[in-house]
């Protein structure tokens, strides 16, 4: 299957990565000039599930063939677009009439409504889904990442059709199975809550990284982003439908010290934090500023975020 990457980020890498050990051939799209800057190959840490439950370690190197440009006869069945929900529209714009007949694979965060959110794509091309990898570049350059055995993958309507079953088969090639969700709507809006409270903790703790072990860190992420529940409520959001994921917001005391035992412990739940060093990432500050606002034009109040959106 001959594959796009949009971006060489960190998602990009550590599916394009897979995707080419699979057997498909993988291209990564990136803005003019990056090509020369990023060069042929990056050497990557990764923690892989697929190998071991717990995750082993393994350590390479993905050669990247990069790509400036893009037409509608390049001939791609599958296009993985994973960046941060603000900036959807300006890649949704781009790739619009230079796909084909290539199915979007939409890999991340949304909070806008999801077909809202990628117009003007064809919603019939297009597929919601949800990496279940993370990491970051080091200063040398390495990938430190982290990759467990699935993702997250809309099985409802048009998505269980011809063209999830492409993403499934591509994803499956490369060792890599597909978790099922009826309702992925809410299950992006419910992930979005969730980070914008993590980023709001990491934001007093220093970044991510610094909430490894700390379960009253993590209890402090789950409290802030529980303050989106009535967001969550006014937006249609079923949470009967998305019971385990809505643990957290029911136990944040129990679940803050479970999770914190596991980033300890546990080698795979250490390194999806600890790669992730910046208290102030762009990405972070999108998703609180975005629910804030959201939040704010509901008239719900959500101290806790606001605290640390400063």
């Amino acid at each position: 299957m001959k594959i796009l990457m949009f971006g060489r980020g960190v998602i990009a890498t550590i599916y394009g990565q897979v995707l080419q050990e699979g057997g498909h051939e993988v291209e990564f799209l990136v803005r003019p000039g990056r090509a020369a800057e990023y060069g042929d190959e990056v050497r990557t840490d990764v923690m892989d599930a697929r190998r071991s439950p717990l995750g082993r370690r393994v350590r390479g190197s993905v050669t990247t063939r990069l790509r400036e440009d893009l037409g509608s006869a390049d001939g791609f069945d599958l296009v993985v677009l994973s960046v941060g929900h603000h900036r959807l529209e300006e890649a949704a714009a781009y790739l619009a009439p230079r796909i084909g007949d290539a199915t979007v694979l939409v890999f991340g965060n949304v909070w806008d409504e999801p077909l809202a959110a990628i117009a003007p794509l064809p919603a019939d091309q297009v597929v919601f889904g949800f990496p279940q990898a993370g990491g970051g570049f080091g200063p040398d350059g390495v990938l430190h990442g982290a990759l467990f055995r699935s993702i997250v993958l809309d099985a409802s309507g048009r998505a269980a059709g011809r063209r999830g079953q492409l993403v499934r088969a591509a994803f499956r090639r490369a060792g890599i199975g597909t978790r099922e969700e009826e309702d992925m709507r809410g299950w992006l809006l419910l992930h979005f809550a969730m980070d914008a409270g993590m980023f709001a903790q990491a934001r007093a703790a220093g970044g991510l990284a610094r909430m490894v072990g700390r379960p009253r860190a993590l209890r402090e992420a789950f409290l802030a982003s529980r303050e989106l529940l009535p967001v969550l409520a006014a937006r249609d959001v079923d949470l009967r439908r998305h019971v385990a994921a809505a643990v957290p917001w029911r136990l944040p005391g129990l679940t803050g010290w479970m999770l914190a035992a596991a980033t300890v412990l546990v080698p795979i739940a250490r390194v999806s934090l600890a790669a992730h060093t910046d208290p102030d990432a762009a990405e972070h500050r999108a998703v609180l500023e975005d629910a804030r606002s959201t939040a704010r034009q509901l008239g719900i109040a959500t101290p806790r975020l606001a605290r640390a959106a400063g």
